[in-house]
């Protein structure tokens, strides 16, 4: 070998306790199933059942020679039937058909100097595979990335991908926690998508849910006290993070997060609900795990989202040297919620917390300046004091957005924004988002004006799917537009197991030949270059009470941040279709204006971004 040729790569590999383990010249298959006296193992093509050793724990294990990448596999129960592996790597069929032993190291990658991006230069792109594209691939994802690289993204966040049942679902009925979807690929396929988009420098996030399994095609109750009747979740029991035998069902999460950063080189992970996650032993589950991911992660940036209702500081706060300690930031509902009910004058469901013309300037400005506009106040809905004292939080430790898959998801036809509101609202509240010092979220589609629905979605088997419709409008009930009688009823609510729900939420890509999509997607490239430009290079280091607020009125406000290099940014805003008095000198550079100023007035719907650059 030439001292100019570099050594070759060391594979992505996670070696787990769990599931089908390639050796030099057999296979280990290991399952935990402690409720099961005995385990056998079916090996496709081959007659006879073989059966597993079993150990101390409620471990079953064998290992096989002969047995190679691409072979075939169930795992017998006492009773005869047959399960897959619930750390199965990849699933040909659905979820009950046989694991298939993947060798993950075959896969050769291209990325190998790629050691991520600083989180301050974030700017994410949500995006569901299935119906991102036509084809609903990770191969025609890829193909989209040179489109999303123009628009200026530096990271995509990718709906969950555990495997789940049926041909389409949103990916939050996951049940195979190891599998990627195979209905949009096999597992190279995801690494291909993945390779690809860091050799365009954008990172790439994944959706990841674990604070309960779907319903169908979940065999683990069946070999292992994976539930626990301590907790109640909004799926009904919760997984057993705290109760007997807890160890195992918590080192199996931990190790599906590992597995998803390791193998597939993912960037960070988005993590659902955390909210509803129930832990009451002495040291948190998502404490392990994220101190776990962040440790096997040395030297590569790795960035952790939490999706949190709860609004709780601890999670997403910093250390002295402004590093995260567990979360690397949070979705701000609050946020979105304010800007929501201002662009469209909804006022019912889960935005009646926000519609209070005497408070709502004030927080407005508080979201936008601290992160949690509610923190410990009484929140009428609720019926309890919500969220923690956040103003200590850097302001690139929230994630804001205009839309994304579950404000959408929320509405009785799943409705997008542009649908709801005049042209002018949704150019003012993409100016502020895509903007502030926070991290910007697009979701796919809305920068060229997407049209398309985006309501929920899941195959299910037959004798399952009226439940499903009844449950699903029973849960719009307690979303924006059921107190609303100028609203669709949710009697009219899409099937959510209908194949037709699923292919209207698929992106029209023709409509970027229309003028009118190329003129928003002008526009959403240039406040991209902007933000790249002004705010990205001076968020580094950027700590808490940095930033203040004035209240004009009652959707108009001030908001004043101090970056990290000592730069001013200012933000003043008026969001409504009247004109906002008592402006008084603007201060700064102007960086970006959509709507108008004029003598000490801010006209309708009207944004506009200064900076003072630091001496």
């Amino acid at each position: 070998m030439s001292l100019l040729t570099p050594p070759p790569p060391a594979p992505r590999v996670h070696q787990m306790r769990f599931g089908a383990e390639l050796t030099s010249t057999s296979t280990r298959f290991r399952l935990w199933a402690p409720q099961c006296r005995q385990i056998r193992l079916r090996l496709k093509g081959r007659r006879g059942l073989i059966s597993m050793e079993a150990g101390e724990g409620g471990w079953h294990s064998v290992e096989v020679e002969g047995v190679k990448a691409g072979a075939q596999y169930k795992f017998v129960l006492p009773d005869d039937s047959e399960i897959a592996d619930p750390a199965s790597r990849h699933q040909p069929g659905d979820v009950d058909g046989y694991s298939e032993v993947i060798d993950p190291a075959a896969y050769q990658w291209h990325d190998r100097a790629w050691q991520g991006r600083p989180w301050e230069e974030a700017i994410i792109y949500e995006l569901h595979v299935g119906t991102f594209t036509p084809e609903g691939t990770f191969a025609a994802a890829a193909a989209k990335l040179d489109h999303l690289q123009a628009l200026g993204v530096t990271a995509i966040e990718l709906l969950p991908l555990a495997d789940w049942y049926g041909k389409f679902n949103w990916g939050y009925d996951g049940v195979l926690w190891f599998a990627p979807a195979s209905q949009y690929g096999r597992p190279e396929d995801l690494k291909a998508l993945v390779d690809a988009a860091h050799q365009r420098s954008i990172m790439v996030f994944l959706d990841v849910v674990y604070n309960h399994i779907g319903a169908v095609g979940n065999m683990l109750p069946a070999i292992a006290p994976i539930f626990t009747p301590a907790h109640e979740s909004p799926w009904g029991d919760a997984l057993n993070f705290d109760g007997k035998q807890a160890a195992v069902v918590r080192e199996f999460t931990i190790e599906s997060a590992l597995y998803w950063v390791t193998e597939f080189n993912l960037d960070g992970l988005r993590f659902d609900a955390i909210h509803a996650i129930e832990d009451d032993s002495s040291t948190h589950i998502l404490e392990i795990l994220t101190a776990r991911v962040l440790a096997a992660r040395k030297g590569r940036h790795t960035h952790l989202i939490a999706e949190n209702s709860k609004n709780q500081e601890g999670w997403i706060r910093r250390d002295t040297g402004l590093n995260p300690v567990h979360f690397t930031a949070q979705w701000n509902d609050d946020l979105h919620h304010l800007l929501h009910t201002a662009a469209t004058g909804e006022n019912t469901g889960y935005y009646k917390d926000f519609d209070n013309l005497a408070a709502r300037g004030d927080l407005l400005g508080r979201a936008l300046a601290e992160g949690f506009a509610f923190q410990g106040e009484f929140k009428p809905l609720a019926g309890v004091p919500v969220g923690q004292p956040s103003s200590g939080l850097p302001a690139t430790a929230f994630v804001s957005y205009m839309q994304n898959h579950d404000q959408i998801g929320n509405r009785i036809k799943g409705n997008r924004i542009c649908t709801l509101t005049g042209e002018d609202a949704v150019l003012a509240l993409a100016s502020v988002y895509l903007l502030a010092p926070n991290i910007p979220m697009v979701f796919m589609g809305e920068e060229w004006g997407a049209r398309e629905p985006f309501p929920f979605f899941s195959d299910l088997p037959a004798a399952l799917r009226q439940a499903t419709r009844d449950g699903r409008m029973e849960e719009l009930k307690h979303t924006p537009e059921h107190d609303d009688p100028s609203k669709p009823a949710v009697e009219e609510a899409v099937d959510p197991t209908s194949l037709a729900t699923f292919r209207s939420a698929k992106l029209d890509w023709d409509a970027l030949k229309q003028a009118t999509s190329l003129t928003r997607l002008h526009l959403y490239r240039t406040l991209l270059d902007i933000r790249r430009a002004e705010i990205v290079p001076r968020l580094t280091g950027i700590g808490g009470f940095s930033s203040q607020y004035q209240t004009l009125g009652a959707n108009a406000v001030l908001v004043t941040w101090t970056l990290g290099d000592g730069s001013s940014l200012r933000l003043y805003l008026n969001l409504c279709s009247e004109t906002q008095d008592g402006l008084d000198a603007v201060v700064g550079r102007q960086i970006w204006l959509q709507g108008f100023i004029a003598e000490g007035r801010l006209g309708p719907w009207t944004v506009l971004w200064t900076i003072d650059i630091a001496r």
